[in-house]
């Protein structure tokens, strides 16, 4: 007759069985719905250096869109500062506009900038 102590012993061994087929098949189910990795935007090339280059390319583009971004943070920024110091009276609203024309023309220029690097690479 089965004692208690061996029905315990009989669970936990089952358990640990089924615990380690879990695990031993998880990974195959996991990575059944991952999409596959994108092609670089020129294409993936004939060879591992092209695509390392293109990939680069990519990335070089990445930075210059965050460069924009952070550009046009500072600008507005600069604005909003500009438009407190307008209500406790140390400047005035042309300085406002002034800053708002200059912003406007320095993020266009960056874009402009970026732009024309793209291409050179």
């Amino acid at each position: 007759m089965l004692s208690l102590n061996m029905l315990v012993r009989l669970g936990a061994r089952t358990q640990l069985y089924a615990m380690t087929a879990t695990l031993a098949l998880l990974p195959g189910v996991s990575r059944a719905a991952l999409p596959t990795i994108q092609a670089p935007s020129r294409g993936e090339g004939s060879s591992w250096l092209e695509m390392g280059k293109n990939y680069f390319y990519d990335l070089v583009m990445l930075a210059g869109m965050a460069l924009c971004a952070y550009g046009l943070l500072l600008v507005a920024r600069h604005g909003m500062t500009v438009y407190h110091e307008i209500h406790i009276g140390k400047k005035t609203w042309p300085d406002l506009f002034a800053t708002g024309a200059v912003g406007i023309v320095l993020v266009c220029l960056t874009i402009f900038l970026v732009t024309k690097a793209t291409g050179i690479m």
